[in-house]
């Protein structure tokens, strides 16, 4: 039996007994080459080799095993020679499927191979799934090939260009661009945002001593016919927004004033009361994408942290798996939180029928199950022994999966309308709002929670008394209240994971992936939770936008996905579908009629350019691109329009520019919406390159200047005319506690003379003291020791540079100091978080996992909770790699487990040139059979 992961091995191993050998093929076993150095040496001179993909044969795919995985593929040649049978348990996806479909091409069995799989790691599952085998589907490879293809014709069809037009080594992907160009857009809305002000009177009314609770608070909402502004009112401009049959009051604060002195006497009474029931129901239970929102907003993880403590879980046999668009239980999920429900909550809870969730995503696979706890019973969070980040996650599913099978949560909502009438103005109306929850149901249990900001949740409850109709009221407080508009929230990992799966854009199990992808290529960073994109994704989405509009359009890239979905369920044929996309609708240049679209028009960009035929594909798209502007790309307007100061995105960074020339470095990690013309302003007034004149130096009679650069203020020497051309000036980076306008000569012809030589020590080798990248230390041959500030580099004497060179090297660890800040127990972890100074700035640090704080964290004002997000944002990357080198398996034993933990790579292999006909993978499909 070959599954994916290893170490899904043991315990398979163990349900299985002796008769079966587990062996993992440790993910995917082959793909396209990465490299030249990959391509075979028959097709080293074929101009598609490149892409490992020949446009001309069908789209044939070059497929060759990595070096990585060669030693897998003899270990599981070894085992297979053992066998009389073969059972291929990878994932139950299209990726699970390929490389079931991959393994039988490299391996070429000679004994029966079958498929089989599970959906959760039990023994019961495991036996069901042993004896249930099914045939290879070809039409989830046949899917799985084509998105494979798609991206890769796109990646390095695409990428070129930004190559050359915005900065090398930047990529470009059909998912990535698209989840990129939200993030823009979004940062976009908020630059051309304008603050809108209004006012509000709350109030805090009293109903008198015998009422419970006597005092609650109401707002006005009227005065007179007209309705009061509030936020939703304004657009993105500032501008009240007229809407039909309805008349507006914007009220500053002299007028909220003056209407609260006025209603200080004025009598108050209900004018309505308004009561109604209330009913909530349950949540389905979770799929990928609701489980990495709901671990995002309750346990702040990323989405990568997720899905990595959720493959954990699966493969521990905890729960369910976890790549599913799917909301449905099974029977067996639905009678085990049944009687979960009725033993913690009791029969009061329990509704008369089962709760049955019907899928709402399009496609979905109903043969998948939602993510729930594994097994016929459920095991508490209490009962399963874990800890840290996998009770927590495991915790979530568990209440959610509970949660699902509860009876709804009942209570009444309450609006009541009061009148006041001033003595000299119009009658205003308050509105006060309030429910109880009578029942709390499923939220005994679980409760959603919500990306907008203060929003209540719905168990949240706001009492009002017991009012009647004409009853009088007493205002206790009148309070003008100033409120200013908001722009749009940026995107987070569980808001852009909604977005993309509202648009349909991806698929589930993707999403962790590409918001990795596009954070790890500087188009996208994490300031708190929230995604702020570069001016770099900035410039990469105008060029995607203006010259491959269809290829970021966001309704074909979701129809892409609806094809992608019909070549899995065999309605649409692969080679039409890499045809459409790459040639365009009319075909293959030698107009081939086997290589007509037979997807329909609703599949192709509808932002595409129209040619003769229909779209134009992507090869064509590449090829005439026209004149492209790279440096109009890459260069924004700072401030209103007519501003004569702009950013501009260069292959060194991003800077400011005004209409003099002159220029300033922008800070990476500045949000660019907080980049106004004031700070750009006062951002030129040191401008890089302008230099300030310190003197002379007295032995070589040269200028001395300072100067603002790209890598940080420096000083440096003007070379004569006369200087020859590989003459090289004098520089030195200026330490931290200087600046361009503060340094000084005697400073500055210091800086140029490191590094300084201390003088030699006993054993005759020579010592100098220094300024490096990472600090100031000593140097002796290939030893080095750190200084603990920059000025020892001048002062250190040669007996007080011995004696460090005495003490054992402390391999980077000084001795241990008391920390900076103590912030209490981490929430994944329950270990004390403390805050410490290391070698390259401050940490916070719960004894396991160590997180860099960023520029704009400040020890004294650092929270707990901002630090718990570091410390899990590092704990979600994992430790690095490290390749481990397996054995030769053992001649035959009665059943061969591995406990071997080496990182799935991804792996390719040579492929035979003629692989399908009509039927592309019946050859596949025999012998799976």
């Amino acid at each position: 039996m070959i599954v994916e992961s290893p170490t899904k091995v043991a315990s398979i191993a163990s349900y299985l007994g002796d008769g079966y050998i587990v062996e993992s093929s440790r993910g995917h076993v082959r793909d396209l080459p990465t490299g030249a150095a990959e391509v075979p040496a028959k097709y080293k001179g074929e101009k598609w080799a490149r892409t490992g993909v020949d446009v001309d044969h069908d789209f044939e795919p070059l497929y060759v095993v990595n070096p990585d995985k060669k030693s897998t593929m003899r270990s599981l040649k070894d085992a297979l020679a053992q066998a009389d049978e073969l059972l291929l348990a990878t994932d139950d996806d299209r990726e699970g499927e390929a490389i079931a479909w991959h393994l039988l091409q490299e391996l070429k069995p000679k004994v029966p191979a079958r498929r089989m799989v599970f959906r959760e790691i039990t023994p019961k599952a495991i036996q069901d799934a042993v004896a249930n085998p099914r045939d290879l589907d070809t039409d989830l490879v046949d899917a799985q090939e084509t998105r494979r293809i798609l991206d890769r014709l796109y990646g390095y069809e695409v990428s070129p260009v930004l190559w050359k037009k915005v900065m090398p080594r930047l990529s470009a992907g059909r998912v990535q661009s698209v989840a990129t160009r939200l993030v823009v857009e979004r940062e976009r809305e908020r630059i051309a945002f304008r603050t809108a002000s209004y006012w509000d009177l709350d109030a805090v009314l009293d109903a008198g001593d015998g009422a419970e609770p006597p005092l609650f608070p109401a707002r006005l909402t009227r005065v007179g016919e007209r309705r009061v502004a509030q936020g939703r009112d304004f657009d993105s401009h500032g501008q009240l927004v007229s809407r039909p049959n309805e008349t507006l009051v914007h009220l500053d604060e002299a007028q909220t004033r003056a209407l609260a002195s006025s209603l200080e006497t004025a009598p108050f009474r209900v004018a309505g009361v308004d009561s109604k029931p209330y009913t909530r129901k349950p949540y389905a239970p979770f799929r990928t994408t609701t489980l990495q929102q709901e671990a995002g907003r309750k346990l702040g993880f990323t989405a990568q942290r997720t899905m990595s403590v959720a493959q954990d879980l699966y493969e521990a046999g905890y729960i369910t798996y976890m790549r599913t668009d799917s909301s449905v239980l099974s029977d067996t999920a639905i009678s085990a939180a049944r009687a979960q429900v009725t033993q913690l909550f009791g029969s009061d809870y329990l509704p008369s029928a089962p709760r049955v969730y019907a899928s709402k995503v399009k496609n979905a696979q109903e043969a998948h199950e939602a993510v729930r706890p594994a097994g016929d019973t459920f095991r508490t969070p209490a009962q399963t022994g874990l800890r840290g980040d996998q009770f927590r996650l495991y915790e979530l599913i568990w209440m959610r999966t509970i949660a699902s099978q509860m009876k709804d949560a009942e209570g009444f909502s309450t609006t009541v309308r009061i009148e006041a009438t001033p003595g000299d103005g119009e009658p205003c109306t308050f509105v006060a709002s309030g429910r109880t929850i009578t029942f709390h149901g499923f939220l005994k249990a679980y409760v959603e929670s919500t990306d907008e900001p203060g929003a209540t949740g719905d168990d949240a409850q706001a009492r009002l008394p017991q009012l009647r109709e004409d009853q009088a009221l007493r205002p206790d407080s009148l309070t003008p209240a100033g409120h200013e508009t908001r722009p749009p929230a940026r995107y987070t990992e569980p808001s852009l994971v909604a977005k993309l799966e509202e648009l349909e854009i991806g698929r589930p199990s993707t999403y962790a992936s590409i918001i990795r992808t596009i954070t790890s290529r500087d188009y996208v960073f994490k300031k708190g939770s929230a995604l702020v994109p570069t001016w770099l994704a900035f410039a990469v989405t105008r060029l995607l936008e203006e010259h491959f509009p269809g290829l970021v359009d966001y309704k074909f890239t979701a129809q892409m996905e609806d094809t992608l979905d019909e070549i899995a369920s065999g309605n649409a044929e692969r080679v039409a579908v890499l045809t459409d996309f790459y040639f365009g609708s009319g075909g293959k240049p030698d107009g081939d009629p086997a290589a007509v679209s037979a997807t329909g028009p609703e599949s192709r960009p509808d932002a595409a350019v129209e040619v003769s035929g229909g779209h134009e594909g992507l090869q064509q798209l590449v090829s005439e691109l026209g004149d492209i502007d790279a440096r109009r790309l890459s260069t924004f307007p700072v401030g209103d329009l007519g501003s004569d100061v702009v950013v501009r995105v260069g292959r060194y960074g991003t800077y400011v520019e005004d209409s003099e020339g002159r220029r300033a470095n922008v800070d990476e990690e500045l949000p660019p919406d907080e980049l106004t013309l004031e700070l750009a302003r006062e951002l030129l007034s040191k401008p890089m390159g302008e230099e300030r004149e310190l003197g002379t130096d007295p032995e070589t009679h040269r200028t001395v200047v300072a100067k603002q650069g790209r890598f940080g203020p420096y000083v440096t020497e003007v070379l004569p005319e006369d200087a020859p051309k590989n003459a090289k000036p004098r520089t030195g980076s200026l330490f931290a506690s200087m600046t361009v306008d503060t340094v000084t000569l005697d400073d500055a012809l210091k800086l140029m003379s490191l590094p300084r030589v201390v003088g030699a020590g006993a054993d005759g080798e020579e010592i100098t003291a220094q300024n490096g990248r990472y600090g100031p230390y000593l140097k002796k041959g290939t030893d080095s020791r750190s200084l603990t500030s920059e000025d020892e580099i001048f002062d250190i004497t040669l007996e007080q540079a011995e004696a460090i060179y005495a003490q054992p090297k402390q391999r980077g660890r000084a001795a241990a100091k008391p920390p900076l800040a103590e912030l209490g127990p981490d929430p994944a972890s329950g270990k004390p978080m403390v805050v410490k100074e290391g070698r390259f700035g401050a940490y916070v640090t719960d004894g396991e996992f160590n997180a860099t704080l960023r520029r704009d964290d400040e020890v004294a004002t650092l929270t707990a909770e901002r630090a718990a997000e570091l410390l899990a944002e590092k704990r979600a990357k994992g430790p690095a790699p490290k390749k481990t080198t397996r054995r030769a398996p053992a001649k035959k034993s009665a059943a061969k487990t591995t406990t071997a933990k080496t990182t799935a790579k991804k792996a390719p292999a040579k492929k035979a040139a003629a692989k399908k006909t009509a039927s592309p993978r019946a050859a596949a499909s025999s012998s799976a059979g």
